[in-house]
This record gives C-alpha cells, structure tokens and sequence, in this order.
C-alpha cells in the first residue's frame, strides 16, 4: 500500500534520494532559486518504501511533481501526490494553487480540476480554486463602453520608476482613451513590490485615464516560473514569456477590451529583448505591439539598472536626473536602507 510521507530536504540523504529520483524522470535543475523557495515536500513511497511519487509547495504554488511511469498506478499516484499537496495547501487556509508543468501533463491536472491558462511547446501554467484570474480580472477598474474606447496595456517591473518609464505611460496617456499599467508582482528586486507600485501610482497620478494595477500572479514572473525542466536560460526565458503573452491574449485582453501594447526598446536587456521579440511573435492582430524608443537624457539611455547602480556608488546627484521627483524623493528618504539591502547581497542587475 503507497503512503504519502514528508521529506524534509534538508536532511542531505533525503534529498540526495530525491534529487536522484526526480533527475531519473527528466528533470536537472535544483538551482538554489528553486529549492530555497520550497516551504514543503511530499513523497509517495510504496510497499518496499520506494519513491514512487513527489511534489512541493512553494507559496501557493506546485512545483517538482514527479510520478514514476511505470506500471499502472502512474494515474493513481500522481492523483494521490497532487490531492495531498492541495491539502497542505487547504490546511493553510489557501484555496488557489498555481502549477507550471509539462503540456503532457494538462490533462491530468484537468482531470483534479485545474483550469489551464496557457501553454507554449515546453511548458504550462494552470489554476485551482478561488480567487481565480476571473476574480481578478472582475476587481480591476472598468471602464464604461470599453468596447468603443482606445484601450492600452504596459506591463513594467519599474523596480524602481525612472523618467523612462514615465515616457512611457505619457505616450500610451496621449494616444489612447485608458491605459493598463500592470506593476509586476514579484517580491524579488531592490524594491520591494509595494514600494515599486506606490512608485508607479505616485508618477502616474497626473494622467486621469491611467489605472495602475497589480499584475498579480498573471504576469508571469521568474519567482514562480520552474526552471527545472528547461535546459537553457533562452528557453526559460522564450517559453516563460510566451506563456505570459498567450495568457494576456487569450485571458486578459479580451475580457479589458485591451487592444494595444506599449513597450520600450531595448538596447541593454537580453531578457527585455527576447520578450519583446515574443511580444511581436504573439500579439498582432488582435493587440497591436507599439514600440517606444528609450528615453535619453542628453546622449545617456535611461534604464532602472543604472539607478540602482547609483544608489549601490551613492551618485544621488546623478539620479535626481533619472528619475521623476516622486521617486527621487522616496530614494532620498530610505537611501541607507536601499544600500543596506545591496551591500546584504540584494541583486541589482537585470531589469
């Protein structure tokens, strides 16, 4: 008779078996972003007390779920594995589970009642339970007549909020009746995501026909998207950021009546530039991609990178021409804090 038992990785035997037993089945990726993120394991063992079956939770999301072929308990087993790490879940008194997987894997998860958001060649993102993409959608603001209005989108980490990014909202403001910005909401930058949405509201507030709004956990983000089963940081990158945009065509678009999107160029970011390559793959026709060349400053490029450069080296004369003055005067007011958190191993690169 199968039993589910905990697995508490941090017993080295434990999780040498484990790794062992998820690499036999594909997956080889236990970067420390993945595993550090983890709150808890499970693992399904048979009669002879073998591990048959695995998954964890990290947050409210399912992530290394790992069921042995072989045989034909396979179906039962991966019901067992992922029922019991939704009741872990249930005992927390969370009711929505995300779960990125293989596309192989999406009707299985239907089949224990997952709703699937998006796919790409490699990977899947599905839901469970409530508050779903529905209820979130619903608790944006709503503009009246959407159907006979302009309406457009800009995702942004803004981490933090630059004059460029400024420019961006300004001319998505200009050219449409209402304007989307999604803060995304990740809790993994210098800024922290309430710090980095306070930001964006205070240098979006003289524009009337701007919502600024959390991108929840439909902006896809490198803090739950599951690295293991991608074999290079290209793939991540080109199947996380399909899935995000087929998401926000499929789901999010139509429901908002959204159909432009606003991005920056970019000449720095390999990241940024791949998923803008994406963005022009998969958007048209239905949401037009508009492109906005980068803000400059004299011959200088404005990016958020070179901000947080600044404040690690202490140039606030520099940034005070980065930055509008909102977010000037929030650096000026936590400056200690921000080189605190640098100078504690907060990475500052990236976008």
């Amino acid at each position: 008779m199968d039993k589910i038992i905990d697995l508490y990785l941090t017993n080295q035997a434990t999780r040498k078996d484990w790794q062992s037993f998820l690499v036999s089945l594909g997956i080889h990726n236990f970067s420390q972003r993945e595993i550090n993120v983890i709150d808890r394991t499970l693992g399904l063992v048979d009669e002879n007390n073998q591990l048959v079956a695995t998954g964890s939770v990290a947050g409210h999301v399912l992530k290394y779920i790992a069921v042995n072929n072989a045989g034909a308990k396979s179906g039962s087993r991966f019901n067992q594995i992922v029922t019991a790490l939704m009741e872990v879940l249930f005992n927390q008194q969370i009711y929505h589970a995300l779960v990125f997987t293989k596309p192989k894997y999406i009707s299985s998860f239907q089949h224990l009642g997952f709703r699937e958001l998006a796919h790409s060649s490699q990977a899947a993102f599905l839901e469970s339970g409530t508050p779903d993409v529905d209820d979130y959608l619903n608790e944006l603001p709503q503009v009246a007549h959407a159907d006979q209005k302009k309406i457009a989108a800009i995702v942004m980490n803004a981490n933090c909020f630059t004059l460029g990014h400024q420019h961006l909202v300004e001319r998505a403001a200009r050219e449409n009746d209402f304007v989307y910005v999604f803060v995304v909401a990740a809790d993994l930058s210098l800024f922290t995501f309430e710090e980095r949405f306070n930001l964006v509201k205070a240098g979006c507030q003289n524009w009337h026909n701007v919502f600024v709004v959390s991108g929840n956990d439909y902006m896809v983000s490198s803090a739950t998207f599951p690295a293991y089963f991608l074999p290079s940081s290209d793939d991540l990158i080109q199947n996380q950021t399909t899935i995000d945009v087929r998401l926000f065509k499929k789901i999010i678009s139509p429901k908002l009546h959204i159909t432009r999107r606003y991005v920056g160029t970019e000449p720095f970011s390999r990241t940024t530039s791949l998923y803008n390559e994406v963005l022009n793959r998969e958007l048209e026709p239905e949401v037009r991609l508009v492109e906005v060349p980068r803000y400059q400053v004299g011959q200088n490029v404005i990016t958020a990178t070179r901000v947080r450069e600044d404040i690690r080296d202490g140039n606030l004369a520099e940034i005070k021409t980065l930055v509008p003055a909102t977010t000037m005067n929030f650096i000026q007011d936590h400056f200690s804090e921000l080189q605190t958190r640098i100078k504690k191993g907060m990475n500052i690169d990236g976008n």
